[in-house]
């Protein structure tokens, strides 16, 4: 056998997807594939295989899946998904249940159901046909991860009952299965999707039965109170997700084209008020000049998670970009959690926008070693994750997550100045650039931030 294995990691959003088969016979399978499909057919023709099946370990609620978009591509790949737990589908897809096999000639996939993040999880066994019983690793989709688990609390409801079944699957099924199996999970570090879910994309049973911290609660109950308290807030965007994947996303067949508007064009349209003005340059750069009301998400693959934290997918988009060529990827960003309704992008830049005499708006930017030697009245916010603020922070900071500083704007003294912090300054750009359009008029940013305030030595407090 030759044996087509291919990860895919989609940084940002921490997603991982595989394409797996055997060249001799020509097939291969794609697990958990995102909603931009090229890099899939990609890889396929790289190996010269085509994609049969598109397996979905579960409904996700962390991006908009692409097995419908693949499907669409092939033009002959069938969608798999579970009908274990009682799982609906509003779309067209091949029953799966426990135990089914696919055969791609010598590589052989068993399904097994794996529920406690969802009901109706499933994962895939991976073994050759020479030793069928000695499966060599495991696609454990979001059940499973490195250094972590599955959080069981995104239905809204029963989380005890989930995180009860997330205990018998890690000790009853993965608990059983051999130290060398290697476990590929769907997710990785930065993912929402689990707790403190380690850096490394795939680990072994062994590894895992001995220092994940799910397996050191060996009773039910420590397991099931750990399982509730440790996941990180949940994305605002995450059940909107799940209800579009499963009554199943539109089939696209491309990114969205985003239209091309000259400075006068764009200017009316932002002044309309009808569209979501989002500049995805650089921090420094929007800094610098930046149209007034605009959201500072800057084009990195983490724009896929705070665009779903902080816009509306039913309202259009206006643009700004770092350069005109950064249109399509931007675009994929935004459809990796469901935008793709774009009301254009400004032609030329901020370049443009100045040169035919539009105002700006600057954001100023203080370094740590200015705020060492002077706070000057300062309110200090700090708009990381609660986990990230319970491990230091700077003294004197007061602690507002950034998903909720709009409507914990009105705890803030509009007459005093405002300086936002989080790990590196993207979050506290974007931070800066809310209280912005709430109508605070002495908005600041700390470029580098609390990865800067400790590189300095300067003290932490905890």
């Amino acid at each position: 056998m030759s044996l087509i294995f291919e990860r895919v990691l989609t940084d940002g959003i921490a997603a991982i997807s595989y394409l797996i088969g055997d060249d001799e016979e020509g097939t291969a399978a794609v697990i958990d594939p995102r909603p931009d499909v090229e890099i899939y057919l990609e890889l396929a023709r790289k190996n010269g295989v085509s994609i049969t099946h598109i397996f979905e370990t579960h409904i996700h609620a962390d991006l908009v899946s692409g097995a419908r978009e693949l499907a669409d591509r092939t033009g002959t790949a069938k969608i798999y998904a579970s009908r274990e737990g009682g799982a609906e589908y509003g779309f067209a897809c091949e029953p799966v249940k426990n135990g089914d096999e696919f055969v791609f000639r010598a590589l052989i996939l068993t399904a097994r159901h794996t529920p406690g993040h969802t009901p109706e999880h499933i994962s895939y066994v991976a073994a050759d046909d020479e030793h069928p019983d000695f499966p060599w690793g495991v696609f454990t989709g979001d059940s499973l991860f490195v250094n972590s688990a599955g959080r069981p609390d995104l239905l809204g409801r029963d989380a005890d009952k989930l995180a009860s079944q997330l205990y018998d699957t890690l000790w009853d099924f993965y608990g059983k299965l051999d130290d060398g199996v290697i476990i590929h999970p769907s997710h990785g570090s930065g993912s929402p999707c689990g707790a403190d879910i380690g850096d490394r994309l795939e680990s072994t049973m062994g590894f895992e039965k001995r220092f994940n911290p799910y397996y050191q609660r060996k009773e039910r109950k420590d397991f099931v109170d750990y399982a509730l308290a440790t996941p990180p807030p949940e994305p605002t965007y995450y059940k909107r997700m799940k209800k579009l994947n499963a009554a199943g996303p539109a089939v696209l067949g491309r990114l969205p084209i985003i239209p091309a508007l000259p400075p006068r064009k764009f200017k009316e349209m932002v002044e309309a008020k009808s569209a979501q003005l989002v500049d995805t340059r650089t921090m420094l750069a929007f800094g610098g000049g930046h149209i007034d009301g605009a959201l500072n998400i800057a084009a990195s693959p983490i724009l896929s998670i705070w665009a779903g934290w902080l816009l509306d997918p039913e309202k259009p988009i206006l643009l700004v970009l770092e350069s005109d060529s950064d249109a399509e990827k931007v675009s994929q960003l935004f459809v990796r959690t469901g935008y793709t309704k774009f009301a254009g992008y400004l032609v030329g830049g901020m370049r443009a926008w100045q040169n035919a005499g539009y105002p700006l708006r600057e954001l100023p930017q203080m370094t740590v070693h200015d705020l060492q030697s002077s706070r000057n009245g300062l309110q200090l916010v700090d708009v990381r994750g609660p986990a990230e603020w319970k491990n230091g922070r700077i003294p004197g900071a007061v602690h507002i997550f950034l998903p909720h500083l709009q409507k914990r704007s009105g705890e803030l003294d509009r007459e005093r100045p405002v300086l936002l912090y989080c790990a590196t300054g993207y979050r506290a750009s974007l931070a800066a650039s809310v209280l912005e359009r709430e109508g605070f008029s002495d908005v600041r940013n700390l470029p580098g931030s609390f990865h800067a305030w400790k590189a300095a030595k300067f003290p932490v407090e905890k």
